[in-house]
């Protein structure tokens, strides 16, 4: 008989916010050499966005290891960050993530999803593309060189 894997995306609870410290750490670290200092989602305030309802965590098998930050603005769901742990990367959480993302958009009457990432992270501004987001804009934004990016629903 096979093992059976779950997995199932809910809403962050205050307990999990060492375990989501950690995934962002593991996921965004890499970057530190080439944008010079750690990336934004590395300072973002896990207990705020938490206690907003804003951070999704990804569970499989019992175990933390991706989650999704979305922000409701007035005309789109802004997608402010995605991280999965470095050794399930590429095994399709990010993705399953991203879907999840815009599921939730629609739900809130959504047509647009949109999200930025660093210049500097070619990695995931090739993902997103492939995903069929649209790049609309590149601009220094928050002590950053940012690539904004949509994709309509």
């Amino acid at each position: 008989m096979g093992s059976q894997t779950r997995s199932i995306i809910r809403l962050a609870a205050v307990e999990d916010v060492p375990a989501v410290k950690r995934i962002v750490v593991a996921a965004y670290e890499k970057y530190i050499p080439r944008i010079g200092r750690p990336p934004a989602p590395m300072t973002d305030d896990y207990n705020g966005q938490v206690a907003s309802g804003n951070v999704w965590v990804l569970e499989l098998d019992g175990e933390l290891l991706g989650l999704v930050v979305l922000v409701s603005k007035p005309a789109y769901m802004l997608i402010d960050n995605v991280a999965v742990m470095p050794e399930r990367q590429r095994s399709g959480l990010g993705r399953m993530l991203l879907a999840f993302a815009e599921v939730k958009a629609r739900e809130r009457g959504y047509l647009e999803v949109q999200l930025y990432t660093n210049e500097f992270m070619h990695e995931n501004l090739a993902w997103y593309a492939r995903l069929g987001y649209q790049e609309t804009s590149r601009m220094y934004d928050s002590g950053f060189k940012r690539v904004f990016m949509k994709k309509h629903r």
